[in-house]
């Protein structure tokens, strides 16, 4: 084993998770020598490009799937991008995060009460979030409140804020954070290593460290922390851990949309479907274009687009009796059966157009369906796991480790928005286990304050802290 190839922590996966937690252990922690390693030849080339997800910092306010408690623990991780973000350069920042309006819209009665009680519930945890009358959205967003110069039939209400950051392209965030590696490696003494069109074989223990076989040659490391959505559970699965789980992806497409609105309007999610309920964006990338999204069809691989991740789907899938009850009890329920068969019509041409316009017209009800169009090379996959022995399907996020060095992370929640936030809790475990120092108080100027201040205050030790800066 040549020394050069021997790091401290070796990450996998060079999307927004992959290189925020790069930047985290470059810049936080003592650790000398990282490396990130990438199969493709740049940064978030998979579900972190701009095309792959709806573009959406989700800090709890806005997303009725999210308890309290929930939205509570996504605020934070969502400031830590926006404080990150909105220190940078002007033009740098507004790259990567955007400010516009959004809300949650409700239509009826039944869901116009329920906005209200949310909006009741939450607003202490978000004061800056208004409740939004028929009158308020017109102002924000003709489109969703007027037909023709006219009110809209339904009872309307919505909560949300007039000019937030709100809207981010992950893409632009990883490579900053690569930037920003690379700066650090040129100039502070420590070696940051990036290597793309780096394709890992397999893993193994040896001794105290781990070994990574790749395209490339071996790499060695004392730590290695995976962050590759679907081919994380492949990875973990071929060293003996994780071997409870199956994998269900769940496949996202959008449509697009003239401009017809000018930010970000969601619709109150059904609880009995465990997939996001559809809403409409203010693309940051296609100017002037108004994105709908996203559907929710099961595709048997691991990354959209790529059929070789066919093969390596029906590898972690481990079809048994175990996952046959699980997605049997899902197709029980009936708003579960018709929304998997809506969303494979979905993928109809001509007759998706037809179908699709319907769930749109919650949000803007006069558009027609000749007015958008499937947003080819668009959508991304999210690799749900299902929890074999619990028999059910585990929503959110996942983390496998060894119980040493090593830690295999899938399908984050809330998606990129939480990069930091669970770089954070990677560093923080990693730094235990090598022995290494977190400067706390960096950590938090620049991730914990500056645009909004998530710091918890009834801390003493967090208190001192901020008395000592």
């Amino acid at each position: 084993m040549n020394p050069s190839t021997h790091y401290d922590v070796l990450i996998v996966g060079a999307g927004v998770t992959g290189t925020a937690l790069l930047y985290e252990l470059a810049k936080f922690t003592d650790l000398g020598r990282l490396c990130l390693v990438e199969k493709y030849d740049d940064v978030a080339t998979v579900n972190s490009h701009a095309h792959s997800n709806s573009q959406t910092i989700h800090c709890g306010d806005i997303e009725t799937n999210y308890t309290l408690e929930k939205a509570r623990s996504v605020k934070r991780t969502a400031y830590m991008v926006i404080n990150y973000a909105t220190k940078l350069p002007a033009e740098e920042r507004d790259r990567i995060i955007q400010r516009m309006p959004k809300m949650v819209l409700g239509v009826g009665a039944e869901e116009c009460r329920y906005i209200r009680e949310r909006h009741a519930r939450f607003k202490g945890l978000f004061p800056r979030m208004e409740l939004l009358e028929r009158e308020a959205i017109a102002e924000l967003e003709p489109n969703v409140a007027r037909v023709e110069g006219r009110w809209r039939a339904e009872e309307i209400v919505a909560t949300g804020t007039a000019d937030e950051y709100c809207a981010v392209d992950f893409q632009a965030l990883a490579q900053s954070f690569s930037d920003a590696c690379a700066r650090l490696d040129r100039n502070s003494g420590k070696q940051i290593t990036q290597l793309f069109s780096t394709k890992v074989e397999s893993i193994r223990k040896e001794g105290g460290d781990y070994v990574l076989r790749t395209n490339r040659g071996l790499l060695q490391a004392r730590a290695v922390v995976v962050c590759a959505g679907g081919h994380s559970l492949l990875m973990a699965q071929e060293m003996g851990l994780g071997l409870e789980y199956s994998c269900l992806p769940v496949a996202g497409s959008f449509y697009f949309a003239p401009e017809a609105l000018n930010g970000k309007v969601y619709t109150v999610q059904n609880p009995n479907l465990p997939f996001a309920a559809v809403h409409g964006d203010h693309d940051v990338k296609e100017r002037g274009k108004t994105r709908f999204g996203p559907t929710a069809l099961m595709l048997p691989m691991l990354e959209r687009y790529n059929r070789s991740s066919i093969r390596e789907f029906f590898k972690v899938q481990r079809f048994d009796h175990d996952v046959a009850a699980v997605v049997w009890d899902l197709m029980k329920v009936p708003d579960i059966r018709n929304y998997v068969l809506r969303n494979f019509l979905y993928e109809v041409p001509w007759l998706n157009r037809q179908l699709f316009v319907r769930e749109i017209r919650k949000i803007v009800p006069a558009l027609q369906a000749s007015e958008i169009s499937y947003a080819e090379g668009f959508g991304g996959i999210r690799p749900q796991l299902i929890d074999k022995r619990a028999r059910k399907l585990r929503m959110g996020e996942a983390k496998i480790s060894d119980g040493g060095g090593i830690i295999f992370n899938m399908t984050p929640s809330p998606g990129g928005t939480s990069c930091l936030g669970a770089g954070e809790g990677d560093m923080r475990a990693i730094a235990e286990y090598l022995g290494a120092r977190i400067d706390e108080r960096a950590f938090e100027q620049e991730l914990l304050m500056g645009h909004e201040d998530t710091r918890d205050h009834e801390d003493p030790a967090t208190e001192a802290l901020a008395t000592a800066v």
